[in-house]
């Protein structure tokens, strides 16, 4: 056991910035967050101000470190989780961003994409990066900036600017600009990152018009990359592992052997199935990527991605306002027996996976003059686990076997009702650990094995327990009459 048993982990996400301090037997000791300010500044645009993400983590280190009531010289490392297609360009001697920071769920470059892929180029990018074409992934986000801001692609051609994600533009802050670096679950979420020969690819560069210059090293995800400057926490620690969000969560349920998989539940919904050392491409559209790389050696997961869950409840919220609370989603949804027909297609930024379809729109459908703000709370609720299915079934198809058990976690996780329905459509028991903080518990976990507060893979698997369990209880006719509706309420969005 490592002198200093803290960890202190670092969660940078889509609407906010947190850190949790983890013990050394994976207990979260204390808790501190800040939301930020989201930027629309077109239809299907977002952006965030990275001046305002390193202002909160900044913030949040401090002030965890004091709710936690620990000493700074307690702390073995730091590990970095993030949003991870969300990308920053920024001037390597100031230090500035050269524009907020293009957010994952940005669809500015649709067009370009569909050129590419018009091209013919979709195989070969496949080939190399396990990815689709997308607005989704950094690279057409990159080469939008160096041609759309003034000046930029003359100073990024001279060597004078920095390309990272969100890990990489933090790791730069925090070490006073010394580090210029990011892990391969970051990396192979741009399309400019050959996962299987674990380097940038010339080619896919040269594709997108990106000066090698700008890229930072890759790294193992559990590495000692730096060190915190020491104005921040009042003492130099360790940055010892990063992972991009789902990756961590991944890694942080615990999710190390052939055939494992976990859903996170947040603004988006991510499903990561662990297919081992040799890579699957996937013929369902589903994404291959880099699950995590230890020691050199690469574990690969095929992953689905739903760009809206948690962010349906939210529009509930804040748009319709038929809800003050995310927590009051649950107690509406049993207020009605069922969701009366109505079905949700949340396709507010275009559908993901297996869809891929940037240009679909948001739709409601089965509406009659006796439904109620709870059928339409439960129909947000009831599209996320319809499309986990979608997901799932996908991934069973690709990767061969059954599913197996689901382990759950993010913030809509701790939704009992959910949770259970999720079980009912997958016919499959769902899992929600202790911990369903498994996001930084994952970074925290990579951080701790670079400075010896766990010392294997193992010991790690040993701590994670199961909160409850859920198994399917719904009758199959009932199950296929509603996947049935769903299937018909997609179809309806695809063909708008």
């Amino acid at each position: 056991m490592a002198k200093a048993p803290y960890i202190l982990a670092i969660d940078q996400g889509t609407s906010s910035t947190r850190c949790i301090i983890f013990d050394a037997q994976a207990n979260a000791v204390a808790t501190a967050q800040r939301e930020f300010e989201q930027h629309y500044p077109a239809r299907g645009w977002v952006e965030h101000d990275p001046e305002d993400i390193w202002r909160d983590t900044v913030a949040t280190m401090r002030e965890v470190v004091e709710t936690a009531g620990i000493d700074s010289a307690d702390i073995a490392g730091i590990g970095i989780t993030n949003q991870r297609e969300t990308i920053v360009v920024w001037d390597r001697e100031s230090g500035k961003p050269v524009h907020k920071a293009i957010v994952w769920q940005d669809r500015r470059t649709a067009d370009r994409c569909a050129e590419l892929k018009a091209a013919g180029k979709e195989e070969m990018v496949t080939s190399k990066t396990g990815l689709l074409i997308d607005p989704y992934f950094s690279g057409t986000k990159l080469a939008w900036i160096l041609d759309n801001v003034a000046g930029a692609r003359e100073a990024a051609e001279a060597g004078k600017l920095a390309f990272g994600t969100i890990d990489c533009f933090l790791l730069w802050r925090l070490t006073n600009g010394e580090v210029h670096a990011t892990d391969p679950t970051n990396a192979g979420r741009t399309l400019l990152f050959n996962i299987f020969e674990q380097e940038w690819d010339p080619e896919l560069l040269d594709l997108l018009g990106v000066p090698a210059s700008m890229l930072p090293q890759v790294e193992d995800n559990s590495h000692i990359f730096g060190h915190c400057d020491a104005g921040i926490l009042g003492r130099s620690i360790p940055i010892a592992g990063m992972a991009g969000d789902q990756q961590a969560a991944l890694f942080g349920q615990g999710c190390f052997h052939k055939g494992m998989a976990k859903s996170t539940y947040g603004t988006g919904c991510f499903v990561l199935l662990n297919v081992g050392e040799e890579h699957v491409l996937s013929k369902q559209r589903m994404l291959t990527t880099p699950a995590y790389r230890l020691a050199g050696k690469t574990t690969y997961a095929l992953e689905g991605s739903i760009f809206v869950a948690g962010a349906a409840i939210k529009w509930l919220r804040d748009g319709l306002k038929i809800i003050t609370h995310a927590s009051e989603t649950d107690g509406l949804a049993m207020q009605v027996a069922d969701s009366h027909g109505v079905y949700m297609v949340p396709a507010f930024v275009g559908l993901g996976a297996p869809h891929w379809d940037p240009d679909a729109r948001g739709l409601i459908c089965g509406l009659t003059l006796d439904a109620t703000d709870a059928h339409l709370a439960r129909a947000a609720l009831e599209s996320v686990a319809y499309q986990t299915k979608d997901l799932i079934d996908a991934m069973v198809a690709d990767a061969g076997g059954s599913e197996t058990a689901l382990r759950v976690d993010g913030g809509m996780a701790v939704n009992d009702w959910l949770c259970q329905f999720i079980s009912n459509i997958l016919v499959a028991p769902v899992e929600r650990p202790r911990c369903v903080e498994t996001t930084a518990l994952g970074a925290a976990f990579l951080a701790g094995l670079a400075t010896g507060v766990w010392d294997s893979l193992e010991t790690i698997e040993q701590t994670w327990a199961c909160e409850r369990r859920f198994d399917p209880d719904m009758d199959e006719g009932l199950r296929e009459q509603l996947v049935g509706g769903w299937q018909k309420a997609v179809e309806r969005t695809l063909l708008a």
